[in-house]
């Protein structure tokens, strides 16, 4: 392409060539420029009118972009009225949810002035118009979202105070020592009979499981193990600590199976039986001590529906 300049100044005619590359990136130049002019133009200009309200310009930016806000506007709008669906349904569920932890809590021992804390959020009048929340503004799920979470978070805690207390009746249930520790008759009760070796009247201070040496003894219930020891009367003894005072004895016991510090738990073997100390067969002596005061432990057992069998009618009630 050529470009002939021609002016009554100069001496002679100019002449400029132009490639065909020279010319598109000269176009493209020139459109990328108008662009840039029409953007800066349309934020600068028309955006700072819609938003300040100039008098003539305002309205045509309003008329042109209106289809687009309109469109944006139900679009927020819809996904307002599906957050306000769920958190309906989370709101309904919440409730539930409190009621059941009422229930609970009363079940689980957890007394009413442990939950006022809870409640203070509750006290005192509240009211003000009904706004539903099929058309709650944002401001307004934002509140109702904070509200819910802060149940939620109450109720967590609530909860959480139900499982410790479930868990403490759990742990002192499992320190009850109720389960029988050798698998067999009961050969003689607690209270007084005929001595075996003087034949005078004496107190028996447990229970006796007449067995065959060897024979696996279990622990009662969870516990330390107190002390392993012999004893003049008992022979080998194992006592087990089971907390608030309560101590297991197992005595006259052939083999121990745990040392004293162990932590042991309910039906684990502790010990085999045996005929050591002051027995005249086989056996083992079972006992009970509160605060170091001897308890009848078949009153243990029968709260947790082990009476066991005697095997002979020597004990005297």
């Amino acid at each position: 392409m050529q470009v002939l300049i021609t002016h009554s100044r100069l001496a002679r005619s100019r002449v400029l060539y132009f490639s065909r590359l020279q010319i598109i990136a000269a176009v493209l130049c020139l459109a990328a420029l108008l662009m840039l002019f029409s953007g800066a133009i349309y934020h600068f200009f028309f955006l700072k009118a819609a938003r300040e309200g100039w008098p003539v310009v305002s309205p045509v930016v309003r008329l042109v972009v209106r289809d687009e806000v309109a469109q944006r506007d139900r679009f927020m709008r819809e996904n307002l009225d599906v957050m306000a669906s769920k958190l309906g349904e989370l709101q309904a569920k919440l409730v539930k949810l409190e009621s059941m932890g009422d229930r609970v809590s009363g079940l689980a021992g957890v007394k009413p002035d442990e939950l006022k804390p809870l409640q203070r959020s509750q006290v005192g009048g509240k009211g003000g118009p009904y706004l539903p929340l099929s058309s709650a503004s944002m401001q307004q799920l934002t509140q109702a979202l904070q509200d819910v979470d802060e149940a939620t978070d109450q109720n967590i805690d609530l909860f959480t105070l139900i499982e410790s207390r479930l868990l403490e009746s759990r742990l002192q249930a499992l320190m009850v020592p109720n389960t029988v520790p050798v698998d067999g008759p009961l050969g003689s009760g607690f209270g007084f009979r005929a001595d075996p070796i003087s034949g005078r009247a004496a107190l028996h201070t447990g229970l006796d499981f007449p067995a065959e040496i060897g024979t696996p003894i279990v622990a009662a219930a969870g516990g330390v193990v107190q002390s392993v020891d012999r004893h003049d009367q008992y022979g080998r003894l194992i006592e087990i600590d089971h907390g608030n005072g309560l101590v297991t004895r197992y005595a006259h016991v052939s083999k121990s199976l745990v040392q004293a510090g162990d932590i042991v738990r309910r039906g684990q073997s502790i010990a085999q039986v045996g005929n050591t100390g002051r027995s005249t067969g086989p056996h083992l002596h079972f006992e009970v001590l509160m605060a170091g005061v001897p308890h009848n432990p078949a009153r243990l057992l029968a709260g947790a529906g082990q009476v066991p069998k005697l095997a002979r009618s020597d004990a005297l009630r």
